[in-house]
């Protein structure tokens, strides 16, 4: 697992960073598949917040390694991209919150490895783009699916047709990125979001999660028969009855995840 670390800090923060600095943290086979190695593991053992990360300043991750890719097959390029599909998919679907700490180059699978995480905070120097078409391919790892949930199928055209790079700041402006941060800062900010969400009752944060994600998928009045159901559930937990105990007694909530 030597491209891919997880660590786990004592506020039950996880940290999963690409570490390939040498190729500016760029995706191939091997990386996909610690990748997701390193997600299934995490399965067993959540953390409460999990942040995705870069190995250095450079690069968040520049993309697919284009040098491999440029010796694929059609049948060879197809299993690559469920391979990254089967990869990326663990992180959004993960049940606990996910912070991207973009540093650097975020290009192709980059972009779609943050937009596979709840929350995107980037450095100043971060860029975001989509430049396969100027390779003569699409984004393979979920870009055209994701980006325009996120931002709208206007801009996610324009991105993803020109090949252009965006700044942070413009990224801002589209809804791609939650917040910008002073160069390097990334991950320090990464870090005191996830301690703050996870200080709060971690059963709470994961079904307030699905009920979000549901309202993607399904009607309003469908979403608030589900938001009505996931409420009610929060209420046979321990957690809930200490948060609200907590608050009449005035005093800190000590949240145990039951």
């Amino acid at each position: 697992m030597d491209l891919v670390k997880v660590e786990h800090g004592d506020k039950g923060v996880a940290v999963l960073t690409i570490n390939r600095q040498e190729k500016l943290n760029s995706l191939n086979q091997q990386v996909l598949e610690q990748v997701k190695q390193a997600l299934i593991d995490l399965k067993e053992d959540p953390p409460r917040v999990m942040v995705v990360t870069g190995a250095g300043d450079k690069s968040f991750v520049a993309g697919a390694d284009i040098a491999a890719m440029n010796e694929m097959s059609p049948l060879e390029a197809k299993r690559f991209s469920e391979l990254s599909h089967e990869a990326v998919g663990l992180l959004d679907r993960s049940l606990v919150p996910t912070i991207a700490a973009v540093n650097g180059f975020a290009l192709g699978g980059g972009c779609e490895l943050a937009l596979a995480c709840d929350i995107r905070i980037a450095a100043e120097n971060a860029l975001f783009g989509f430049p396969e078409v100027t390779l003569g391919i699409l984004p393979g790892m979920g870009g055209t699916q994701r980006l325009p949930r996120l931002v709208g199928p206007g801009i996610a055209k324009e991105m993803i047709f020109s090949g252009r790079r965006i700044k942070a700041e413009e990224a801002r402006t589209f809804n791609l990125v939650n917040r910008v941060v002073p160069e390097g800062e990334a991950l320090k900010a990464a870090k005191e979001l996830a301690e703050e969400i996870a200080a709060n009752g971690p059963v709470a944060v994961r079904h307030a999660k699905a009920a979000v994600n549901k309202a993607q998928d399904v009607d309003l009045v469908s979403g608030l028969e589900y938001e009505a159901d996931q409420f009610a559930l929060l209420f046979g937990t321990e957690d809930a009855r200490e948060g609200m105990g907590a608050f009449v007694d005035r005093r800190d909530a000590e949240f145990k995840g039951r």
